[in-house]
């Protein structure tokens, strides 16, 4: 067994023996609904990790695809919670027996999801974006809306007994969002990476069995649900107290869940866009951020029950709120600032990385437990668990839900293109304050104590925001260069919604945080191995047709296009910001005004399946770096077989492997003809023939903005491009500068990983 897998079930196994333990010593049940609910969480997690990837393969990894799914995603969970609401009020069976068949149905539907997946995006690959949201959202409103129905059947039934409305929601809440944040640790530890996306969907699927098998037994074999559904409602509801002070009208109750779910996943989708610029955006970082902050949303959760337990007069629960939604701004506010300065003060060795990002990641457990504390806490203090709470419910948890959702759809479709890291982040403290003092205000308590709160509250979110401008303006060189900023620096950044792009002085670009090349076409002072690009000649005769995925820095397009054969040069780039760039440098600005270029902005693997018909003689990428998150469908046994339906007879796919020898053997185990040139392989369907002289010649007639790239006379320059041209073989793959032909990679390479779209290659190592 792995050891890291054998770490987390020996660590579940003793917090189930632990709990047993103290209930056994309090005298108490074991509380088999929260163990239920935090098993529940796990594997909706699991699916939301693999149910994204698998739709971004289908629909493209760009920012209008991405808010598609995540919103179809959300919108599904807030008709369930309606739904759930509903039932919950009406159903003649138990609601654990309801949550119980929401379970099992969830579990059918994860066993076939992804090849229901595949058998659909057959249908919609070169649909409009109308038809891709409809059919994303279709794919998973049903796994979607079961899921979202179950916090509110289960609060209506602890409510039953408990009386409690804050006590039974935090407490739920905490339980599904721990197991959510657990499964993120997970998955990014073992899960995905032994056993990719199948596999860990199948175990999903078995654990929603197991909790539906489990919440069966329980609600039938229980007296009290057998009571409860056995006598009229409306005595109890004589008998209850719903506590003491006013409720907090229902109307600002779903206005400040809307707000608190906006704010939460705002500050989620900014959070992450550091947390990625600073560790290089692979898909471990973003697991570990998810888990972090959901274990924070779960400890919040974790307060408001204890809270409620002991407190009953929601006056003072009304004025906790306002205090939460203080904490939440400035801390949400504050967490990016911080972790700039964490990652300012930390050297770039290992050892001090790691304790970094730990630092970070608790940070952001921190920021995001009161958002944890919000959402419980005002179903506390406005619904009556005398009438109805879980339908009550409902209408909170929909609500939230629809503020996620718009806070997704608004800052990172939207505000990103026009405002500021800090302009977004001031306008979110706004708001959190704002809320805070109508929710303080509305109590009707307004005493010469809670205005100095308040005011208290007000100085401090000021103080924070003047603090951290000057951290903010130079918040994307902390991340990326650590203790070496202010010595390194960005000459300039460009936001947007698609990424952010860094470039330094000396011209090297950073996408994502990650290099990204430099604006450089120079093959005789070659910085950036423009030799690259320049190869291509070397590979095909006569590539009149180019397709590029990728532009980066322009540097590749400019040498491509300018290929004297080359008659029509198509670019497919996922982030627009590239062509605000691009005018500004000399080597690459005459790149747009090129009659032979066609810029698309798209996702690449997207658009090679909306245009079927569509054939190169040549496809060309400078893939980013192997382990990046989502590289994977870009080099992918799937991607590589789409590529070659959209190569002319004797085409050539040449592309960046970044020094990953499975990259080089998966395209060994698609293609029958490969050569690798440096740290790029060209594999094609036709015999590929390195032809030196042929690569020659076209050197010395290229011309790039009316200038010879070789000047013939000049010595140095000729020698230099004996140099190139005269590259030597190498069959062990060590040497840097060097070719290897297609028998010495197939002997060389026997048994590596071939990576698919399922196990994801090594993004999850």
């Amino acid at each position: 067994m792995d050891s890291n897998a054998g770490f987390w079930i020996i660590a579940l196994v003793v917090v189930f023996f632990l709990l047993a333990v103290r209930a056994r010593w309090r005298k108490e049940p074991m509380p088999w609904i929260h163990i239920l609910f935090f098993c529940s969480g796990f594997p909706a997690l699991i699916y939301q990790i693999v149910w994204q990837r698998a739709l971004f393969a289908i629909y493209g990894l760009n920012i209008q695809s991405v808010t598609i799914v995540v919103s179809a995603f959300m919108l599904g969970l807030g008709l369930g919670s309606l739904a759930g609401g509903a039932l919950s009020k009406n159903a003649r069976l138990p609601p654990v027996a309801l949550f119980a068949l929401a379970e099992l149905g969830t579990a059918g539907f994860g066993l076939v999801s992804l090849k229901l997946f595949r058998w659909i995006a057959e249908f919609t690959a070169g649909s409009s974006p109308a038809m891709t949201a409809l059919a994303a959202f279709s794919l998973i409103v049903v796994p979607t809306l079961l899921m979202g129905a179950t916090l509110p059947l289960l609060v209506e039934y602890l409510v039953r007994s408990s009386r409690n409305i804050g006590s039974s929601v935090g407490g739920l809440y905490f339980a599904n969002t721990l197991g959510s944040g657990v499964a993120c640790f997970v998955a990014a530890d073992v899960l995905m990476r032994l056993l990719g996306q199948s596999g860990s969907v199948q175990l999903a699927a078995s654990i929603n069995a197991l909790v539906g098998a489990g919440a069966l037994v329980y609600a039938f074999r229980s007296k009290r649900d057998k009571e409860e559904m056995s006598r009229p409602e409306q005595p109890m509801e004589l008998n209850v107290h719903p506590g003491k002070g006013r409720l907090l009208p229902f109307p600002l109750a779903l206005a400040c869940a809307a707000f608190c779910g906006f704010a939460a996943l705002a500050y989620e989708i900014l959070w992450y866009r550091l947390l990625t610029f600073a560790t290089g955006d692979t898909a471990r970082v973003f697991a570990s951020l998810l888990g972090s902050y959901l274990l924070g949303l779960a400890l919040g959760s974790r307060f408001v029950e204890r809270y409620s337990d002991r407190q009953q007069n929601r006056g003072d629960g009304v004025n906790l709120l306002g205090g939460v939604f203080f904490a939440s701004a400035i801390l949400g506010f504050a967490v990016g600032p911080v972790v700039a300065l964490v990652m300012n003060f930390v050297s770039l060795a290992n050892a001090g990385i790691a304790t970094a990002y730990l630092i970070v990641l608790l940070s952001i457990c921190l920021g995001a437990l009161f958002f944890g504390a919000t959402f419980p806490l005002i179903a506390h203090v406005s619904v009556n668990p005398a009438r109805h709470a879980g339908a009550a419910m409902s209408f909170l948890y929909a609500a939230n839900i629809a503020g996620s959702t718009l806070g997704s759809f608004l800052v990172g479709f939207i505000l990103m293109d026009y405002l500021s890291l800090f302009s977004i982040s001031l306008l979110l403290l706004v708001g959190g304050v704002a809320s805070a003092v109508v929710v303080l205000v509305t109590n009707g308590r307004l005493t010469g104590r809670s205005r100095m709160g308040i005011a208290f509250g007000i100085s401090i979110a000021l103080l924070v925001v003047v603090g951290s401008r000057p951290i903010f303006s130079t918040i994307y060189d902390r991340l990326l260069f650590k203790n070496q900023y202010p010595k390194v620096h960005f000459r300039q950044v460009v936001e947007g919604r698609s990424g952010t792009i860094g470039v330094t002085p000396n011209g090297a670009v950073f996408g994502g945080g990650v290099y990204d090349g430099r604006f450089n076409v120079d093959l005789m002072h070659d910085v950036n191995m423009v030799a690259r690009p320049f190869a291509l000649s070397a590979f095909h005769p006569a590539p009149r047709r180019v397709l590029m995925i990728g532009l980066g820095s322009g540097s590749w397009a400019q040498v491509v296009v300018n290929q004297p054969l080359v008659e029509e040069l198509t670019v497919v780039e996922i982030n627009p910001g590239y062509l605000k760039l691009i005018p500004q440098y000399p080597a690459v600005s005459s790149l747009l005004g090129n009659p032979k270029v066609r810029i698309i902005i798209d996702d690449g693997r997207r658009w090679l399946m909306r245009n079927p018909s569509q054939r190169f003689d040549a496809i060309v990428m400078n893939t980013t770096f192997h382990w990046r998150n989502h590289v994977s469908s870009l080099l992918s046994v799937d991607f590589l077989e789409m590529a070659r339906q959209h190569l002319n007879p004797g085409g050539v796919l040449f592309y960046n492997t970044t020094g990953s020898e499975d990259v080089v053997a998966t395209g060994l185990a698609v293609y029958p003809y490969a050569v690798r040139f440096l740290n790029c392989l060209a594999v094609s369907d036709s015999p590929i023939a390195f032809d030196r002289t042929r690569w020659r010649a076209v050197l010395l007639d290229y011309v790039i903005d009316g200038k010879h790239v070789i000047d013939a006379n000049d010595p140095k320059q000729m020698a230099r491009l004996d140099e190139i041209v005269n590259i030597k073989e190498d069959p062990t793959g060590q040497q840097p500068f060097s070719i290897e032909n297609n028998d010495q990679l197939r002997k060389r390479l026997q048994g590596r990983l071939i990576i698919t779209d399922d196990n994801m290659g090594t993004e999850w190592h």
